[in-house]
Formats: structure tokens, C-alpha cells, sequence
């Protein structure tokens, strides 16, 4: 959920930016302007304002949100410090300040003279300085007490690694996690053990712990000249996992969908992603899950009622099925869904494992003795669904994206490519869903939540949940 909040803080960063350049423009303007032209306030108000002023202004303040995105203001400040921020704030306003001069010169505006520029460079300068020192602390205060947390594993125990882990570690305002440090044995080691550190793992056992641990970044500090076909095997490893890789200035020749420039201190950094959906689009997605998941579970409250009843009435046990699941970079999550087997089906499940019609690690069988003959009805109308929109609500699933794997399917996994999907939140249907679900082999399934992750926009999902409808009806490849 840490990618989320993250979106929804920088949209709201975007907001009260472009909201103090606005404020910081009219400041400059009553400090700029002969004080004999407005000696009251009624006759400010009384002034006449032009439609073209009007564009104008809206140009001017376009064109300050432009530079502020293109200098890297709305990217992630976790790692970095106060005075790169600072800096970085001061050069973006800066160059929003020369573009209102080119602005003045090519439209002739009168109000944009040299004092108005100083006045609006202060100004805005001091005032976004001041509201970034506030969300800083604020969010520091949330990190300290656990939350928002970026679990990181570094790579390599020389000096520069513990030098990394340490520094990021003696900062718990900014929320990240070491989970340890990977490496073989070397002359080196000896001094690494007695540091305290802990070592997580060596290189050979790196595959089995992503496959087990929640991870949301690998920072690589090994010495890449000597180390640089193993760190690129591992960095290509990650990227299968869709996890975040971190390269210590060295950039390896990896295709990755988004890769950005951070700094840890004074210390330049490449962050890369596997895919291109960032922390605004998430928000834009996770906004579209509450409003639908909300509006359907009031739409469709009678339904849920007279399922119940029916449940009850029909076999014994309780209404509802949970299940723990692995979401989103494999943390694991408890999902719903109406009871449509036996009670104990679960313990039932190993004695009918030659019966598995499925491949790969996923477990079904089209005439499952387990189900009830209520639940054969709930299961081909998908109706057996419709409690996930809880999960969606809660923010552990999403409305459209990768089915979510039961723990005891995701430990059968065989290829890590596979893992990637796991980069993204899972969802209540998807591509699988809408092509044919239990019908398409597994290799293909993997593949179809692949070129979802790839093509990811909106309207994708919008798509989706219309051609879910008609499958649904159709009932192919339910089971």
C-alpha cells in the first residue's frame, strides 16, 4: 500500500504547490504595484479583470508546474535530504521565474516587472521551502512509529554496503527497512560479522529469499567490475520479481519501464522499476477500486442477504471462506469469498491432487466433489466473487489486475518471471477471467497478466470489467 499513500501524498504535493505559486504571485503583484493605484480594498475588488488576463495567468502558472515536474520536485524524496530538496526547490523556482519574465517580454504584461520577479521568487521560494520542511516532518513522525515502512536487502558487504545500510538506518524518519546484507564468503567477511550486521543470505540462497520475504528494494553495492555478470543476473532477477533496484552509480544495460535519479545523502543513485505505472496512476486507480467497490457493495447488498441465507439454509458451516492470499510484492492477505464447499475442503485438497486438471502449481478440478450444489451455482455465475469487494475496499486487491495466488500455490511456483506479477495489487478479474480462466494453461495465464502489468492504463481496466459481464454470463472455464 506504500506505492498508493505515496501517490496520494504527491498529488496532494501538486496541489498545494501550484496553490502557493498562485498565492505567491498575487503577493508579488500588491507588492509590486504603485500603492496609489489600489488604496482600498473595495477598490481592488472593484477592478476589472480581462478574459485575457485571465489566460495569461493560467499560462504563467501552467508553465511553473511544468518546471517544478521537470526538475524532479513530485519524484520520491524519501532518500534524500533537506538541503538537496531545498536546492532543488530553489533552481525550480528559479527557472518558473525566468519563464514569467519570457512571458512578460513576449505578451507585453506591465505587471511583470523586476520587482514583481524578486518578490515572487522569495516569496514562492520560501513558502514551497516551508510546506516540503512540514510534510517532511510529518511523514517522519508516521515512519518512526512503523509505518509506511520500504523494506530494503543491499547487496555486497564491503564497505560502501555498510556504509549505505547504516546511513539509511540512522535516519527512521525516512522508513526504510534493512532486512540484511548478500554475499559469499570472502577476506572481508570476518570484519562484517563482527560489525553486527546480518548477513541474509549468500548469493546462491538470494532466488529462495524473495521468493519468502517481503521486499521493496535491492540496493546493488557490490564492485561491479569484478562482480558485474553476478550483478547483473541479479538485477535481472529482481526485475522478474517486479521489485526495485537500486545501482550504486554504475547502470547496467536493463530495460526497465521507468528508471530515476535519487541520492541518499550526497550520493547519486539510479532507482529502476519493472513497470511503468507510477504513484499518480495508482491513485487514480485506487480512487476508481473505492468508488466502484463501494457502489456495488450497496448495489448489490440484497444479493449478498439472500446468498447468505441460501449458504445457511443449505450446508452447514460459516457464510463466508477466507483464505490467505499473496498480494501486492508478496505480502500476504486474507481474502474473501462465499463458502461453495464442504466444510475442512482444504484438508480434503492433497488426497485429490492426481485429479488436478489444471498445470502448473494451480489446483482445479472441473467436477470438484468438495462443492456443494449451491456453491456449483455461486461458482459458474462467479457470484461466489462478490465478497473481494470487501478486500478491494480495504486496499488489499484492486477492482482489475493478476488473480490473487493462494499461499500454497505461490510455493509451488517454478519460474521467477512468473513472480512479477506480484509488482502490481491483484484484482477481482482480470485478462485470465475474460479469456477463459480455467481453459487457458498456466504458462498463458502468466503471460496474459504480463501484457496487463505492460499495458496497464485506466481505460484497460475499464475494458476489463465490461468484457468480465459477458464471460460471466458465458460461464467458460468456470469451475
Amino acid at each position: 500500500m506504500h506505492e498508493i499513500m505515496r501517490g496520494v501524498v504527491l498529488s496532494a504535493l501538486q496541489v498545494t504547490d501550484i496553490g502557493l505559486i498562485m498565492l505567491s504571485f498575487g503577493l508579488a503583484a500588491v507588492l509590486s504595484i504603485n500603492a496609489r493605484k489600489w488604496t482600498t480594498i473595495a477598490s481592488v475588488l472593484a477592478s476589472k479583470v480581462s478574459l485575457s488576463s485571465c489566460v495569461l495567468f493560467a499560462i504563467a502558472i501552467l508553465l511553473c508546474h511544468a518546471v517544478f515536474s521537470l526538475s524532479g520536485l513530485y519524484q520520491s524524496k524519501r532518500m534524500s535530504t533537506k538541503a538537496s530538496e531545498a536546492a532543488a526547490v530553489l533552481r525550480a523556482m528559479t527557472l518558473s521565474t525566468a519563464c514569467l519574465w519570457c512571458e512578460g517580454s513576449v505578451f507585453y504584461i506591465l505587471l511583470i516587472t523586476p520587482m514583481f520577479l524578486l518578490s515572487f521568487w522569495v516569496i514562492g521560494s520560501a513558502m514551497v521551502i516551508a510546506a516540503r520542511l512540514l510534510l517532511r516532518s510529518a511523514l517522519g513522525a508516521i515512519r518512526k512509529r512503523g509505518r509506511n515502512l520500504h523494506h530494503v536487502l543491499v547487496l555486497g558487504t564491503n564497505a560502501r554496503a555498510i556504509e549505505f545500510g547504516r546511513r539509511i538506518e540512522a535516519m527512521p524518519e525516512r522508513g526504510c527497512r534493512v532486512l540484511g546484507y548478500v554475499d559469499d564468503d570472502w577476506r572481508g567477511m570476518e570484519k562484517f560479522k563482527d560489525s553486527g550486521l546480518q548477513l541474509a543470505c549468500h548469493f546462491d540462497g538470494l532466488p529462495d529469499f524473495l521468493r519468502k520475504n517481503v521486499l521493496d528494494e535491492i540496493a546493488i553495492y557490490l564492485p561491479l567490475r569484478s562482480f558485474y555478470e553476478r550483478s547483473a543476473e541479479i538485477a535481472q532477477l529482481a526485475k522478474q520479481h517486479g521489485i526495485l533496484v537500486r545501482f550504486d552509480t554504475d547502470i547496467f544495460d536493463l530495460k526497465f519501464a521507468r528508471q530515476h535519479a535519487e541520492a541518499t545523502g550526497d550520493v547519486p543513485q539510479i532507482v529502476a522499476s519493472s513497470n511503468d505505472i507510477d504513484g499518480g496512476q495508482l491513485l487514480m486507480k485506487r480512487i476508481f477500486d473505492v468508488v466502484g467497490s463501494l457502489a456495488m457493495l450497496i448495489l448489490l447488498s440484497p444479493l449478498f442477504l439472500i446468498v447468505a441465507i441460501l449458504i445457511k439454509l443449505t450446508s452447514p458451516g460459516t457464510v463466508f471462506f477466507a483464505q490467505r492470499r499473496v498480494g501486492l510484492n508478496k505480502r500476504q492477505f486474507t481474502i474473501y469469498k462465499f463458502r461453495t464447499m464442504v466444510p475442512a475442503a482444504e484438508s480434503i485438497q492433497e488426497k485429490l491432487a492426481h485429479l488436478n486438471e489444471m498445470t502448473g502449481p494451480v489446483f482445479k478440478i472441473k467436477n470438484d466433489p468438495r462443492i456443494t450444489p449451491l456453491g456449483r451455482v455461486l461458482r459458474r455465475t462467479s457470484i461466489d466473487e462478490l465478497p473481494q469487494l470487501f478486500n478491494v475496499l480495504k486496499g488489499d486487491m484492486s477492482l482489475v489486475g493478476p488473480r490473487a495466488i493462494p499461499v500454497r500455490d505461490y510455493v509451488l511456483f517454478s519460474e521467477d518471471w512468473h513472480r512479477r506479477r506480484f509488482s502490481v495489487p491483484p484484482g477481482i478479474t482480470c485478462l485470465w477471467q475474460v479469456y477463459g480462466r480455467n481453459n487457458i494453461p498456466f504458462d498463458q495465464w502468466m503471460m496474459l497478466d504480463m501484457q496487463y502489468i505492460d499495458r496497464w492504463s485506466l481505460w484497460l481496466d475499464i475494458k476489463i470489467l465490461a468484457l468480465t459481464i459477458p464471460a460471466v454470463l458465458k460461464g467458460a472455464g468456470a469451475a
